[in-house]
């Protein structure tokens, strides 16, 4: 078992898509280990895209996911991370497998519908940006 961070981007918020993503997760096994409707603040978002935060795409990002609250979610499940990769798709919905996540509800490659860990390194370092450990249940 693993657990992953996953983040319900605002484009699915304001065309209110989020139960059905959650669905989809849910479908697919993955058990929800804690949940968080939240405004992510300007700081947090700088944090957590430190990586992304010289480059040229940030600002849009930044504004973006900064914009209006998000469902932060930690999933687990058997292989988590790969699996929650496996599912959402390609990074560009337009390049994503039909049945995964963005496929379905992402709108570009800087609105594709959510954000899910690249590896179990980052989901450990993401999950404390959002949750402490009372706020996740096994």
């Amino acid at each position: 078992m693993e657990t992953t961070l996953v983040i319900i981007k605002p484009n699915v918020m304001s065309k209110n898509q989020a139960g059905a993503v959650i669905q989809k997760f849910q479908q697919a096994g993955f058990k929800i280990s804690g949940l968080k409707l939240m405004k992510i603040s300007s700081s947090l978002c700088e944090e957590f895209y430190a990586e992304h935060k010289q480059k040229p795409f940030f600002p849009e990002l930044a504004t973006f996911m900064t914009s209006i609250p998000v469902i932060v979610l930690a999933l687990s499940g058997n292989g988590g991370v790969a699996a929650v990769r496996a599912l959402m798709g390609h990074t560009d919905p337009k390049k994503a497998q039909p049945g995964t996540i963005r496929y379905e509800y992402g709108d570009s490659v800087g609105e594709n519908a959510v954000h899910g860990s690249d590896s179990l390194n980052s989901a450990q370092r993401e999950l404390k940006l959002f949750f402490s450990e009372k706020e996740l249940f096994n």
